[in-house]
């Protein structure tokens, strides 16, 4: 079995600031959902079953919130050659996708709240089939629009009839 190549571009470092924010604020709201269970539990008395579940929460988040944007920036990689997009994404579970640029039917560059704070986008490149649509989470913003108006022009371009 042949191996595939990484990518050739990392996403922006500051995707792991995205990503480590939006672990923190995940975070926070199952924690908070965790103490309120407590108190219900303790309510209902019942905690002794429950009060050590808001700081295992808590510690899980933070571990995960230190943990995971790192591995997330080591991994996710993307590539555009002449005639596919090629990217690699997954934390925990690998992904290795290539859409031939003759199949693309749209292609958009979209942010989030946080994404316009950090100057990063996303890009979701869309197919006829659901399974080869892709999606460029990290890239920053100039890229990702120039990157997004390249491939449309040039899907337009090499549009064929066996779709």
């Amino acid at each position: 079995m042949t191996m595939l190549r990484n990518p050739a571009h990392r996403v922006s470092p500051r995707a792991m600031v995205k990503w480590t924010i939006e672990h923190v604020i995940g975070g926070v709201v199952l924690t908070a959902c965790s103490f309120g269970l407590a108190q219900w539990a303790d309510q209902a008395r019942w905690s002794w079953r429950f009060g050590w579940l808001p700081w295992t929460v808590a510690g899980v988040s933070l571990v995960l919130a230190a943990v995971v944007p790192y591995w997330r920036y080591r991994v996710h990689r993307w590539e555009v050659s002449s005639d596919v997009v090629y990217t690699q994404a997954g934390w925990l579970n690998r992904e290795w996708l290539l859409v031939p640029v003759s199949r693309i039917q749209t292609v958009d560059a979209e942010q989030s709240w946080l994404e316009r704070l950090l100057d990063l986008a996303t890009l979701r490149i869309s197919t006829a089939s659901h399974e080869g649509s892709s999606e460029l989470s990290g890239l920053p913003l100039t890229a990702a629009t120039s990157l997004a108006s390249e491939l449309a022009a040039r899907a337009h371009a090499l549009r064929d009839d066996a779709t």
